[in-house]
């Protein structure tokens, strides 16, 4: 959390920019006069700026009403978003590896990446700090529930990542690390362990490929929920981005520089 704090302490001496910060704070009617009833129903109910995101509307609303439009506190929050999320991030990977020192380093890195300077330099990139926030908590929750599954941590869970995906569209694919961490580090198909050979190394044969085969469809089945969130998202998004022109067609962008792109 030090470590963080120095690398990022000098984003509450910047201001705001003229790129996206005046559409998402100091020149947005409905952001500008704070949380209220208006513009709480505004945050859900718009397609301003082509995108669904409510929880982060919301959050830029809080912040207008605790600081107006002074940029100190608006760069604050989202100082302290990213150190909370290096702080679930370390949390979460200990839960799931039992490794404090390769989660403190990861945790490290993530914490003073340059690639996170945008994101929490940025006012109008909160989306993503706070997104990040909940997908950690997503996680943390997906956790606590395959140590004792029951309805309550799945709705815990499932709470979280709908407030992720009302944060930023991005967590759609979010269901699919799950599938990833159910097989490493979280180990729910126990594979046969050769005892011949390192802890590292599997053995299989037919009935443990249709073992393993049948516990992925149950875990599929498990997670059809979060799947269904991330499609009404993938289809709310596609909706505000036609109906507010963000969306170039083939002609403008065909599909040879959309790949090309892609891979650069």
């Amino acid at each position: 959390m030090i470590l963080v704090s120095i690398a990022f302490a000098g984003v509450v001496r910047c201001d705001f920019v003229n790129f996206d910060d005046n559409v998402y704070v100091y020149d947005n009617e409905s952001v500008k006069k704070g949380l209220s009833r208006d513009n709480i129903v505004w945050a859900f109910a718009n397609q301003y700026r082509s995108n669904w995101h409510p929880v982060t509307w919301l959050s830029h609303m809080i912040d207008c009403s605790l600081y107006q439009l002074n940029p100190v506190g608006h760069h604050l929050t989202n100082l302290i978003l990213h150190i909370l999320n290096v702080l679930l991030l370390f949390t979460v990977l200990i839960k799931m590896t039992d490794d404090t020192g390769k989660s403190l380093f990861v945790a490290a890195l993530f914490g003073v990446h340059p690639l996170h300077v945008e994101s929490v330099a940025w006012v109008a990139e909160r989306k993503d700090v706070l997104s990040t926030f909940f997908m950690l908590i997503t996680l943390l929750f997906y956790v606590f529930y395959v140590e004792k599954p029951n309805v309550f941590k799945y709705i815990a869970m499932a709470s979280a990542y709908a407030l992720g995906l009302m944060s930023k569209p991005m967590l759609v694919t979010l269901p699919c690390v799950l599938l990833l961490l159910d097989y490493w580090p979280l180990n729910r198909y126990d594979l046969v362990n050769d005892s011949k050979n390192s802890a590292q190394q599997v053995r299989y044969n037919s009935r443990d490929f249709s073992g393993f085969f049948q516990k992925f469809i149950r875990m599929v089945t498990e997670k059809l929920p979060l799947f269904a969130l991330a499609a009404a998202l993938c289809i709310t998004t596609v909706i505000y981005q036609k109906g507010g022109g963000a969306m170039a067609t083939t002609t403008s962008y065909p599909l040879s520089q959309r790949i090309g792109n892609a891979i650069l």
